[in-house]
């Protein structure tokens, strides 16, 4: 069994493969061939009365021949900075986090890979913006307006450079050496012109990509000052935008929803479902948004299979997300890792007996 580290994953695995494969991966659950299920969290109080101990799986296959569960172990706190709350989260202590991967084998059930998580979820979510803009955003598209410069941020600017021709980033972040590093960086990486806005309402003059890319707990998106045509990728602030940029979009771009269990007709499309221990008296959290635009939805199945255009007008304004199809993606990018791996002979390795018995459940 193959343990592989967030540095093989830089070695082994590019976004174009990436994007490729999660598109792949969301036609599989159109068709059958795949599956998948929404993120369930676990909920318990710790001693401290201002964290709370949160793990969280999803999990998904398919019958080319991995199935994944992607594990997360956190502490959960709030802080407020700049009058802004936003979600911080550690495991053992802050600075360290608990993510993994377990990828296996679907012909013979054997556990084939143990993964870290982290530079994988920036890629995969990075991915996912670039589906989005690659079917719903202008294809002269060129200046890129964002909010965040953190690791988010890293992953998204190269996914959209590898579905458009992206020219100009305007980008801000509260703590200017944070967004001027960030600028530097992007501005050497992609050669392009980048601009570290002093203010947040400046990212969106002339932005042909609108992207909230934070860890904040609310919206950050400003509705009123997106201009005609623009298309929005949103990351934290509550899992939506604010309720102005819902008003004025006017096609929503939704890749799928989780199946149904065998035997419901009903399927679920929350994002996440949560149980809690002291579940009456822990802090209420908000149900996990759905379909968020029912009578603007647009699913990608339907886009690329031809059944609807998409953007039909230059001044539309565009929204795209995932849907609650996280476990259709780490089985799918996993795999590539895992196949490349075993190629290059990359990786640690366990004895996979470690993980056998011959003692039947």
């Amino acid at each position: 069994m193959l343990i592989l580290g967030n540095d093989d994953v830089s070695q082994l695995l590019t976004m174009e493969r990436a994007i490729a494969a999660l598109e792949e991966s969301y036609r599989g659950i159109v068709t059958g061939e795949g599956v998948c299920r929404p993120r369930i969290d676990i909920s318990i109080p710790t001693s401290d009365p201002a964290k709370t101990y949160r793990w969280g799986t999803m999990e998904g296959g398919s019958t080319r021949g991995y199935f994944a569960i992607r594990m997360k172990s956190d502490v959960i706190y709030e802080t407020v900075k700049g009058g802004a709350a936003t979600e911080e989260k550690y495991a053992s202590r802050p600075g360290l986090y608990c993510g993994l991967i377990l990828l296996t084998s679907i012909e013979n059930g054997e556990p084939l890979a143990l993964l870290n998580d982290g530079l994988l979820q920036h890629m995969r979510v990075g991915a996912d913006g670039a589906i989005g803009v690659k079917h719903m955003a202008r294809k002269t598209a060129r200046v890129v307006g964002m909010l965040g410069s953190g690791g988010m941020a890293r992953s998204h600017m190269e996914a959209f450079g590898c579905v458009r021709d992206i020219r100009r980033l305007q980008v801000y972040s509260p703590t200017r050496a944070n967004r001027e590093a960030f600028a530097g960086e992007m501005r050497d990486k992609h050669g392009i012109d980048v601009v570290a806005c002093e203010r947040p309402e400046d990212i969106y003059r002339g932005a042909d990509i609108v992207a909230a890319l934070t860890d904040s707990t609310k919206p950050v998106l400003e509705g009123r000052r997106l201009e005609k045509g623009a298309h929005l990728v949103n990351i934290g602030g509550g899992g939506l935008p604010d309720a102005e940029s819902l008003r004025r979009v006017d096609v929503y771009l939704r890749f799928g929803n989780a199946p149904p269990p065998v035997g419901r007709e009903q399927a679920l499309d929350d994002e996440y479902l949560t149980w809690a221990a002291r579940a009456t008296s822990a802090k209420p959290r908000k149900r996990a948004h759905g379909v968020a635009l029912p009578g603007k939805v647009v699913w990608l199945a339907d886009i690329v299979q031809g059944r609807h255009p998409g953007r039909t007008s230059e001044d539309q304004i565009t929204y795209s997300e995932r849907g609650n199809l996280q476990g259709a993606q780490f089985h799918a990018l996993a795999a590539i890792v895992y196949e490349k791996a075993k190629q290059a002979g990359a990786g640690r390795t366990i004895p996979t007996e470690w993980l056998l018995q011959d003692i039947r459940d």
